[in-house]
Protein backbone atom coordinates (compact mmCIF):
# COMPACT_ATOMS: atom_id res chain seq x y z
CA UNK A 1 0.00 0.00 0.00
CA UNK A 2 1.48 3.13 -1.14
CA UNK A 3 1.64 5.48 1.94
CA UNK A 4 -0.72 8.57 0.22
CA UNK A 5 -3.30 5.42 -0.02
CA UNK A 6 -2.16 4.76 4.01
CA UNK A 7 -2.87 8.54 4.81
CA UNK A 8 -6.14 8.92 2.83
CA UNK A 9 -7.55 5.49 4.78
CA UNK A 10 -6.66 7.12 7.72
CA UNK A 11 -8.30 10.30 7.24
CA UNK A 12 -11.29 8.38 6.17
CA UNK A 13 -10.88 6.18 9.31
CA UNK A 14 -11.05 8.99 11.55
CA UNK A 15 -14.03 10.43 9.48
CA UNK A 16 -16.10 7.12 10.72
CA UNK A 17 -15.14 7.41 14.16
CA UNK A 18 -15.97 10.79 14.43
CA UNK A 19 -19.20 10.05 13.13
CA UNK A 20 -19.39 6.98 15.61
CA UNK A 21 -18.55 9.06 18.42
CA UNK A 22 -21.10 12.12 17.39
CA UNK A 23 -17.55 14.62 17.16
CA UNK A 24 -18.75 16.90 14.72
CA UNK A 25 -16.12 19.80 15.38
CA UNK A 26 -13.85 16.78 14.69
CA UNK A 27 -15.75 15.42 11.88
CA UNK A 28 -15.93 18.88 10.37
CA UNK A 29 -11.98 19.50 11.03
CA UNK A 30 -11.30 16.72 8.21
CA UNK A 31 -12.76 18.62 5.69
CA UNK A 32 -11.19 21.53 3.24
CA UNK A 33 -13.03 24.91 3.80
CA UNK A 34 -14.07 25.08 0.12
CA UNK A 35 -15.23 20.93 0.28
CA UNK A 36 -17.94 19.80 -2.36
CA UNK A 37 -20.86 17.87 -0.93
CA UNK A 38 -22.17 15.65 -4.19
CA UNK A 39 -25.23 14.10 -2.81
CA UNK A 40 -27.92 12.06 -4.81
CA UNK A 41 -31.74 12.54 -5.56
CA UNK A 42 -34.17 15.14 -5.62
CA UNK A 43 -34.78 15.41 -1.89
CA UNK A 44 -34.18 18.84 -0.21
CA UNK A 45 -30.68 17.76 0.74
CA UNK A 46 -30.28 16.81 -2.43
CA UNK A 47 -27.93 18.17 -4.99
CA UNK A 48 -24.29 20.15 -4.80
CA UNK A 49 -23.27 22.34 -2.04
CA UNK A 50 -19.95 24.31 -1.59
CA UNK A 51 -18.03 25.31 1.35
CA UNK A 52 -18.15 23.91 4.91
CA UNK A 53 -20.43 26.59 6.04
CA UNK A 54 -23.18 25.40 3.14
CA UNK A 55 -22.20 21.12 3.85
CA UNK A 56 -22.20 21.74 7.75
CA UNK A 57 -25.31 23.89 8.08
CA UNK A 58 -28.33 23.06 5.94
CA UNK A 59 -27.27 20.11 4.61
CA UNK A 60 -25.78 18.32 7.99
CA UNK A 61 -26.87 20.79 10.85
CA UNK A 62 -30.44 21.43 9.16
CA UNK A 63 -31.58 18.61 7.04
CA UNK A 64 -30.12 15.45 8.34
CA UNK A 65 -29.33 16.20 12.22
CA UNK A 66 -32.04 18.75 13.08
CA UNK A 67 -34.72 16.40 12.26
CA UNK A 68 -33.65 13.63 14.18
CA UNK A 69 -34.44 13.10 18.14
CA UNK A 70 -30.66 14.11 19.55
CA UNK A 71 -30.41 11.26 22.10
CA UNK A 72 -30.92 8.71 19.26
CA UNK A 73 -28.83 9.91 17.05
CA UNK A 74 -25.61 7.18 16.23
CA UNK A 75 -23.57 7.09 12.85
CA UNK A 76 -21.07 4.97 12.08
CA UNK A 77 -22.96 2.17 13.78
CA UNK A 78 -21.45 -0.13 11.43
CA UNK A 79 -18.85 0.99 8.54
CA UNK A 80 -16.26 -0.15 6.31
CA UNK A 81 -13.69 0.89 3.69
CA UNK A 82 -14.33 -0.99 0.27
CA UNK A 83 -11.31 0.45 -1.77
CA UNK A 84 -8.88 3.25 -1.82
CA UNK A 85 -6.40 4.56 -3.98
CA UNK A 86 -3.86 7.79 -4.04
CA UNK A 87 -7.24 10.37 -4.57
CA UNK A 88 -9.89 8.64 -3.26
CA UNK A 89 -11.65 5.95 -0.72
CA UNK A 90 -15.00 4.65 -1.00
CA UNK A 91 -16.84 3.64 2.07
CA UNK A 92 -20.06 2.15 3.28
CA UNK A 93 -21.96 3.06 6.66
CA UNK A 94 -24.83 2.24 8.51
CA UNK A 95 -26.32 4.99 11.28
CA UNK A 96 -28.99 7.83 11.88
CA UNK A 97 -31.81 7.69 14.49
CA UNK A 98 -35.24 8.50 15.38
CA UNK A 99 -36.20 11.29 13.63
CA UNK A 100 -38.74 13.97 15.26
CA UNK A 101 -41.74 12.79 13.76
CA UNK A 102 -41.48 9.35 15.02
CA UNK A 103 -39.93 7.36 12.14
CA UNK A 104 -36.71 5.75 12.46
CA UNK A 105 -34.05 7.08 10.11
CA UNK A 106 -31.38 3.92 9.84
CA UNK A 107 -29.53 4.59 6.85
CA UNK A 108 -27.22 2.90 4.73
CA UNK A 109 -24.45 5.14 2.70
CA UNK A 110 -22.04 4.60 0.02
CA UNK A 111 -19.12 7.26 -0.05
CA UNK A 112 -16.64 8.20 -2.48
CA UNK A 113 -14.62 10.65 -0.55
CA UNK A 114 -12.00 12.95 -2.21
CA UNK A 115 -8.96 13.62 -0.29
CA UNK A 116 -5.94 16.04 -0.98
CA UNK A 117 -3.19 17.68 1.81
CA UNK A 118 -4.85 15.29 4.51
CA UNK A 119 -8.37 16.98 3.95
CA UNK A 120 -11.56 15.80 2.62
CA UNK A 121 -12.38 18.09 -0.63
CA UNK A 122 -15.08 16.07 -2.00
CA UNK A 123 -17.38 14.02 -1.07
CA UNK A 124 -20.09 11.93 -3.62
CA UNK A 125 -22.86 10.00 -1.19
CA UNK A 126 -25.56 7.80 -2.18
CA UNK A 127 -28.22 7.00 0.16
CA UNK A 128 -31.98 5.63 0.10
CA UNK A 129 -34.00 9.24 -0.57
CA UNK A 130 -36.97 7.85 -0.09
CA UNK A 131 -36.18 6.77 3.60
CA UNK A 132 -34.92 10.96 3.38
CA UNK A 133 -38.33 12.02 2.53
CA UNK A 134 -40.11 9.75 5.03
CA UNK A 135 -38.39 10.08 7.80
CA UNK A 136 -36.55 13.70 7.77
CA UNK A 137 -39.13 15.40 5.42
CA UNK A 138 -42.16 13.78 6.88
CA UNK A 139 -43.15 13.08 3.23
CA UNK A 140 -44.88 9.36 3.03
CA UNK A 141 -43.10 8.11 -0.72
CA UNK A 142 -44.49 4.61 -1.50
CA UNK A 143 -41.56 3.28 -0.37
CA UNK A 144 -40.43 -0.58 0.31
CA UNK A 145 -40.62 -2.75 3.37
CA UNK A 146 -38.59 -1.99 6.72
CA UNK A 147 -36.26 -4.65 5.99
CA UNK A 148 -35.93 -6.02 2.06
CA UNK A 149 -36.55 -9.85 1.30
CA UNK A 150 -33.03 -10.51 0.12
CA UNK A 151 -30.68 -8.00 2.26
CA UNK A 152 -27.08 -7.39 1.45
CA UNK A 153 -23.89 -7.46 3.76
CA UNK A 154 -20.63 -5.54 4.08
Amino acid sequence: MSDLRSANVAVVTRYYEALAAGDFDALAALHSDDVVFNLVGTTPVSGRWIGKAECFGPVVSVGVIGKLVADTIRFSRKWRIMCADDERVVGIMQGGGTATNGHEYLQTYCQILTIRDGLITELHEFFDTALVELALNDNPTQKGPSEPTRPFDF
